[in-house]
């Protein structure tokens, strides 16, 4: 009885071990089902980012792209507003090199125009007396003065006719008709009567203190020292026997073989200018050029300008006839008072087969 007793419990026991066996079989079961669902879901989800990742790179690149893509239109942009600034600075550039040479030309034109090209001719001087600071002066400079005075002129071109009034109310009758008719033989000639524009003048004076105790003296070139060549030179110059004088002080310069003579009296340097050359004992003797010692100052300088009152330019004239008949017609026409005119002092006609003249005035004082 114990025996089955016993065998009842343990089948009892074996029952519940199976059951509960079981019980752990679904729940290991279900525990796989989540497993695989779970490893599922980490699938997709795995998936899902990759695919994320794949888009977000994508996205990147594009991103990358559309920057670089941006960042060259902001290139291109920028290098064509330079490029425009650039040129536009060129364009001024260019303007600003053209008034420039316009500016240069025309102050080569105003130097052409003002400069004087003259020879002061030679003049007997009478000295008569002398201040107490003529005296003073003497033994050091000769004082030069000379006024300069530009001759005042105008260009006559082809086809154009100068007119000079003795009367200056004839020109200024003339000048007030806007055209004039000239008769020529069978012809009528219609002329344009201008008023006549000066070039501007000048009017100067040249102060040139010229030394009586110093000589220029050049052309002193040797391999001796400069301290050897200088007391060379003061010996040579010290030499009356070659029309020297006792020598104050000596200046020479290497570069250019130049130097500067000051003699302690006044007159030898006057008597050795008249010669031109002097020979001086450096290693050998040579002949140097002597010439003076001056400096110049340009003072008071003046500007004129203007028109004339007595003369009238005729332009537009046609060459109806020849030259000399058609000055003669032109001077008929306007000495005839019913035309306005009067006496004429002067006439000239430039013909289109003559070169362009340039015309002089002088003061009206002395008349034109």
């Amino acid at each position: 009885m114990a025996d089955m007793t016993k065998k009842g419990e343990e089948e009892l026991q074996l029952e519940e071990a199976k059951k509960e066996l079981q019980t752990w079989k679904n729940k290991t079961k279900e525990a796989e089902d989540v497993i695989a669902r779970l490893t599922l879901e980490k699938h997709d989800e795995e998936e899902v980012k990759t695919k994320a990742q794949q888009e977000m790179m994508a996205r990147s690149k594009e991103q990358e792209k559309l920057k670089e893509e941006f960042n060259e239109r902001k290139m291109e942009k920028e290098i064509d507003d330079l490029s425009k600034q650039n040129q536009n600075l060129i364009d001024n550039l260019n303007k600003c090199r053209d008034k420039l040479q316009k500016k240069k030309n025309e102050c080569t034109k105003l130097k052409q125009k003002f400069k004087i090209y003259a020879q002061i001719p030679d003049s007997e001087v009478e000295f008569s007396a002398r201040s107490d600071k003529q005296v003073e002066d003497e033994d050091q400079l000769i004082r030069g003065e000379f006024v300069i005075v530009q001759r005042v002129s105008a260009p006559l071109k082809k086809g154009q006719a100068l007119i000079t009034f003795e009367e200056e109310t004839v020109a200024s009758q003339i000048l007030m008709m806007a055209t004039c008719s000239v008769a020529c033989d069978a012809q009528i000639m219609a002329v344009k009567p201008e008023r006549i524009t000066l070039d501007p003048s000048v009017k100067f004076e040249v102060h040139l203190p010229v030394s009586r105790k110093q000589l220029c003296v050049s052309g002193v070139f040797s391999s001796l020292s400069e301290e050897r060549i200088k007391d060379c030179l003061q010996i040579s110059f010290s030499r009356p026997s070659r029309g020297g004088g006792e020598v104050e002080e000596v200046l020479y310069d290497q570069n250019t073989g130049t130097a500067q003579v000051t003699f302690l009296h006044p007159g030898v340097a006057d008597s050795l200018v008249l010669k031109g050359d002097y020979l001086v004992d450096l290693d050998s003797e040579i002949k140097v050029q002597v010439g003076p010692v001056y400096t110049y100052k340009l003072s008071k300088f003046q500007t004129f300008c203007g028109s004339s009152r007595r003369t009238v330019l005729v332009d537009g004239i046609k060459e109806v006839v020849d030259q000399d008949e058609l000055q003669d017609h032109l001077e008929i026409h306007f000495q005839k008072p019913r035309n306005q005119g009067g006496e004429i002092e002067s006439i000239k006609y430039v013909s289109r087969e003559e070169k362009q003249l340039l015309a002089f005035f002088t003061c009206e004082e002395e008349k034109e």
